[in-house]
């Protein structure tokens, strides 16, 4: 069995190997991310809508969302002045150029990105270092992309390489019992034996844990190119102490947990979600498609069954998500992932990883990283 050893990503080291996955709307903000970089792990704030709270949100949701990702920063760096804290931004997200150059300037350790390929992203970051060097500053964050697969692994590595002469400092491979959107189609997640109400019997996890290997396998080919390490974490359905030895022993330097934190107290989302999560059974967990055409597992609650009817008509348009179509849209995601961080859960989308039934109390992220840790 391998130790959990620190995680180290270039000149950053975490204590524990844990990541905490973002989420959001308004789920991982500064609270949740900063409690868990104080407790040696890694934080991550998500960006998606991160300015809802913000008065001038519905009329300028952009000025908003930059403002509040360098307030959520700051509050998070004041909980852990020395902890590791970075940002979730999805690639799929409207104008994500200008979240990731925010993101940097705010100070972020560290970008996770996924819901599409992140090509660019290391463009972007060469782009923040030259202002700040111009600046007198100095630019240390990492970047990571998230991938499902390993073609999607060779793909992101190839082209970085290629265009960028450079890899990634950290890859997150996120399988198919993770939360939220998923890098899965409805046939691959039938195929891995994920798409139904009990996941825990008839998920093949021998078969992806093939593919986790395949990654692996891309990825030692790009560190012998370049000579060095790329740390490489694993992510979807870890719940447990057993779940986190399981993804080391197949050779991850580390697990990304989100649904294991919700029902914490640090968490940043309403009491009310907390207890949807307690509240929820294995056949309330299902597979949705989210309006942008990714399958999602999320828990079953009046919305959904109303959206499951026929389309909810937004009643405005928030510019979230690059791909989405207003007019035709099934229903505002922005709006139904607001609603959820509002305490709001009747009217809400509730994203959920595949083991959030098994969530019974409301803990401390110290016990959960004490009981991740087997500690």
């Amino acid at each position: 069995m391998r130790k959990c050893s620190p995680l180290v990503i270039g000149d950053m080291v975490a204590k524990h190997p844990i990541i905490q996955g973002g989420m959001g709307v308004g789920i991982s903000l500064s609270s949740l991310a900063g409690a868990v970089a104080k407790a040696g792990g890694i934080g991550i704030i998500s960006t998606a809508q991160i300015g809802f709270r913000e008065p001038d949100f519905l009329k300028n949701p952009m000025e908003a969302n930059m403002r509040a990702i360098r307030s959520e920063f700051k509050k998070a760096r004041t909980i852990a002045p020395k902890g590791i804290i970075g940002f979730n931004i999805m690639v799929a997200t409207r104008n994500y150029a200008q979240y990731v150059k925010e993101a940097i300037k705010a100070g972020a350790d560290i970008i996770i990105s996924g819901a599409g390929l992140p090509v660019d992203l290391p463009e972007y970051l060469a782009e923040a270092k030259r202002l700040a060097a111009e600046a007198g500053e100095n630019v240390r964050t990492k970047i990571a992309p998230i991938v499902s697969t390993a073609k999607s692994a060779a793909v992101i590595c190839k082209i970085w390489d290629r265009k960028y002469k450079r890899i990634p400092d950290l890859l997150v491979i996120e399988g198919p019992l993770a939360g939220g959107h998923l890098g899965f189609s409805r046939e691959q997640l039938k195929e891995y034996g994920a798409d139904t109400e009990d996941v825990e019997t008839t998920f093949k996890r021998d078969l992806y844990d093939l593919e986790i290997g395949k990654i692996l396998d891309v990825v030692k080919d790009y560190e012998r190119k370049y000579g060095r390490h790329i740390p490489v974490v694993t992510a979807g359905g870890i719940y447990s102490h057993e779940d986190v030895v399981h993804h080391m022993n197949l050779g991850a330097d580390g697990v990304q947990v989100a649904t294991r934190f919700v029902t914490t107290e640090e968490c940043d989302a309403p009491e009310s979600y907390k207890q949807a999560y307690i509240k929820a059974g294995k056949k309330d967990i299902v597979i949705t498609k989210s309006p942008v055409g990714m399958p999602g597992r999320a828990i079953v609650n009046p919305f959904l069954e109303r959206a499951a009817k026929g389309r909810i008509a937004p009643e405005r348009c928030y510019g979230c998500l690059e791909k989405c179509e207003p007019s035709v849209t099934p229903y505002c995601i922005t709006s139904a992932l607001v609603h959820g961080a509002e305490g709001e859960v009747d009217d809400a989308l509730l994203f959920c990883g595949s083991n959030a039934w098994r969530a019974k109390r409301i803990e401390t992220v110290e016990q959960v990283m004490a009981d991740l840790m087997g500690e």
